[in-house]
């Protein structure tokens, strides 16, 4: 979207935004397949979907236009949101109740390390070799994601009592979860908090590709690809080194609100200093504090819910927080532009 566009902020917002009002389009009915249908099934098939959409897209030579590029995003986004759902209700039923907190750290850390090399080494993969040969070892990953998912065990739902799904059911379905949610306020306040700090979220992210563009880091992709290495690691350091702080059945109620305040004011401190290496300290800390927010929030949600209801609970959550940035994105990218 940059080079399309000689950099536009609005255009590279409008690219994040697109993400993310497809996730938010698509969750609440996402979530709810997560409760009829085999959860493992689910995140295998997203993972085959999203490599066969990315190796036509660059087989085909679609990515030579913003439309290609805003199509590219949207499509690959609906398979992540199968995903996301499935395993957010998949990982309480291979989990006993005091595992539970030590797999979400975990899956947390493995995502930000993921994120963390994964935008290093495609930064500096573009800036060399370019975005198509960046794309194709891309498509690698999906490939060994869905080997190491069909090793896994069953994960449910349980679906002898599933109806058929009719528009009608579907629809009845969804809103029960969401009446689920509203009836018990355990979930509510941590369902519309999640979403309330979304609402800055989106331009948090899409500020940090314009700090790379401009902090002088190298190479543009090179530069957005240091700063996100930094998001993430901060985000896998945090679960992990505040574990215990999580354990604490006394500090646990307070710490979703202390997490977020302490990434907002790591982010006011970048406001604050000038674009050069330190920016990586401000935002490692920031996103450390971020991701133990993530991973308490998303345990406590799991712990407050029953199975059958955890998919459409999940969906419930992601369609706030990506609605909420989708806006934040587009009106950080509005007052950039202008």
């Amino acid at each position: 979207a940059g080079e399309a566009t000689d950099n536009s902020p609005l255009a590279i917002a409008g690219v994040m935004a697109s993400r993310s009002f497809a996730l938010a389009l698509v969750t609440p009915f996402t979530g709810m397949l997560a409760d009829r249908y085999s959860r493992k099934g689910l995140m295998l098939g997203a993972n085959i979907a999203s490599l066969i959409v990315l190796v036509v897209v660059l087989a085909l030579d679609l990515l030579g236009s913003l439309t290609s590029v805003y199509v590219l995003a949207v499509v690959m986004v609906a398979a992540r949101a199968v995903f996301d759902p499935a395993e957010y209700a998949y990982l309480p039923n291979i989990c006993d109740d005091h595992e539970l907190l030590t797999a979400n750290a975990l899956a947390s850390g493995g995502w930000s390390v993921a994120l963390g090399l994964g935008s290093a080494i495609g930064g500096l993969t573009i800036s060399l070799y370019g975005i198509q040969t960046a794309l194709w070892i891309d498509t690698l990953t999906f490939v060994a994601a869905a080997l190491v998912i069909m090793t896994l065990p069953p994960g449910g739902p349980d679906t002898t009592e599933r109806k058929s799904a009719t528009p009608r059911v579907v629809v009845g379905e969804i809103a029960a979860g969401w009446r689920y949610i509203l009836s018990s306020p355990p979930l509510r306040r941590v369902v519309f908090a999640k979403g309330l700090w979304a609402s800055g979220g989106g331009a948090q992210v899409f500020l940090l590709i314009l700090i790379g563009m401009e902090a002088g880091f190298g190479e543009v992709a090179t530069g957005i690809g240091i700063l996100f290495m930094a998001r993430g690691f901060g985000s896998g350091f945090g679960p992990v080194a505040g574990r215990p702080l999580m354990e604490n059945s006394r500090l646990r109620p307070y710490l979703l609100g202390l997490s977020v305040g302490v990434c907002g004011l790591f982010y006011i401190a970048v406001s604050a200093v000038e674009w050069s290496e330190v920016v990586l300290i401000l935002v490692f800390f920031s996103h450390a504090a971020s991701g133990l927010n993530w991973v308490l929030s998303t345990t406590f949600l799991q712990e407050r819910s029953a199975d059958e209801w955890r998919g459409r609970v999940a969906g419930t959550d992601h369609f706030g927080i990506t609605l909420t940035m989708g806006i934040s994105a587009v009106v950080g990218g509005l007052i950039m532009e202008n």
